[in-house]
C-alpha cells in the first residue's frame, strides 16, 4: 500500500493538507476507499454526476444589519450566495443556515433574512443560531422566526435519505473566554438521539462554533465538545459543519471531518494573526467576494462519506 493510500498515514495527511490549499478556489471533494481526494471544478470529471444521492447547501453568517468595511452590503452579497444556489444544476434537498443570520438580532434583519429566503427554489431551509442571533433575549426571536420545535432546547435531528442530521446549539452560554457550550442537557440529549443509530449510518453535525478547538484564545471552539466527540466515535463517517469564524478550516480526527465554513458578509483573520478577530477590514480591491461562499455537499452512494464544493461569490 501506498503511504498516501493510507488515510491516518503522514503522507496522507501531507496530501490532504495540500489539498486544502485548493479550497475555495472552486475544489470537489471526494471521500474514496478512506481517502480524502481533491478535484478542480474545472475537471469535467469532477461532478458527482448520476451517482450523487442528494445534495444540499450550508451557508453562514450572513450578517444581515452589518453595514461597515469591508462589505457595506451584506443584503447584497447575501442575495447572491442564494441566487448562487438558485443556478446549481440540479437543485440541493435544502439549505441549512449555520448561524449569525442578524448582526444585532432586531426584529427588521429577521424580516430581512426572510424575506430573502423565500426567494430560494430549495424547498426547504433548516437553522442553528448564531451568537449575533441570541443578543438581549437569549435567542427568543430566533426561535421564534427560524427554530424547530423538535426539543424544548431547540437543537433537533432528521434523517434524509438514509443520512442523520444533528443540529446542535453552542451559543447561549458562552464562556467567559468567548467559547461556545453545548451543557449538560443537550449533551444528554445527544446521547439519547444516537443511542439508535447504526455505527454504520453516516452522519452531519451543525452547529455555529467550531466543535473542535480551532484557536481557544479567540474563543473559536466548545468548551465541552470532547463529550459530543466521544459519541461519535462509534460511527464510521461523521461529517461536522460550522460558521463562526468566516474562513475556511478543516481537521481529521479518526473518521470525524471538521469543516468551517465562510460568510456570505465579511472575512476575518486567519488564527492569531493580529489582536483578535473581527472583520477583515483591509482586502485587495474588488476582491470581497473571493472572500465569499456557499459550500454545496453531495452523497455519493459509490463513496464513504460526503462530498464537497467550496464555491466562492467571484
Amino acid at each position: 500500500m501506498a503511504d498516501t493510500d493510507n488515510p491516518r498515514s503522514p503522507g496522507a495527511r501531507r496530501e490532504f493538507l495540500k489539498c486544502m490549499a485548493l479550497a475555495g478556489t472552486g475544489t470537489l471533494w471526494l471521500m474514496q476507499g478512506g481517502v480524502l481526494r481533491a478535484r478542480s471544478l474545472s475537471d469535467p470529471a469532477a461532478g458527482a454526476g448520476a451517482d450523487a444521492a442528494f445534495g444540499f447547501v450550508q451557508i453562514s453568517d450572513s450578517h444581515i444589519g452589518f453595514n461597515k468595511a469591508p462589505n457595506a452590503d451584506v443584503v447584497g452579497t447575501f442575495k447572491a450566495a442564494l441566487e448562487q444556489i438558485n443556478t446549481q444544476a440540479v437543485q440541493p434537498d435544502f439549505v441549512m443556515h449555520t448561524g449569525d443570520l442578524t448582526h444585532l438580532s432586531k426584529p427588521d434583519e429577521f424580516d430581512t433574512v426572510a424575506q430573502l429566503m423565500r426567494g430560494v427554489r430549495t424547498p426547504q431551509a433548516f437553522y442553528v443560531p448564531g451568537e449575533h442571533d441570541v443578543i438581549g433575549d437569549n435567542g427568543a426571536e430566533f426561535f421564534r422566526r427560524f427554530g424547530q420545535k423538535a426539543s424544548t432546547g431547540g437543537w433537533y435531528s432528521f434523517d434524509h435519505r438514509g443520512v442523520h442530521f444533528v443540529a446542535l446549539i453552542n451559543v447561549l452560554n458562552l464562556q467567559a473566554s468567548g467559547m461556545g457550550s453545548l451543557g449538560a442537557d443537550q449533551l444528554a440529549w445527544l446521547r439519547r438521539d444516537l443511542a439508535a443509530r447504526s455505527s454504520e449510518m453516516p452522519i452531519v453535525v451543525f452547529a455555529h462554533m467550531p466543535l473542535w478547538s480551532l484557536y481557544p484564545s479567540w474563543g473559536w471552539g466548545t468548551n465541552d465538545a470532547g463529550e459530543a466527540m466521544k459519541m461519535l466515535r462509534r460511527f464510521g463517517s461523521v461529517t461536522v459543519l460550522n460558521g463562526h469564524i468566516h474562513q475556511i478550516q478543516q481537521k481529521v480526527e479518526g473518521n470525524v471531518t471538521f469543516y468551517t465554513a465562510r460568510s456570505t458578509a465579511y472575512p476575518q483573520p486567519a488564527p492569531g494573526d493580529g489582536p483578535g478577530p473581527g472583520p477583515l477590514k483591509t482586502l485587495p480591491a474588488g476582491k470581497l467576494a473571493d472572500y465569499l461562499g456557499v459550500r454545496v455537499v453531495h452523497r455519493v452512494e459509490t463513496a464513504r462519506a460526503l462530498t464537497l464544493t467550496e464555491e466562492t461569490l467571484s
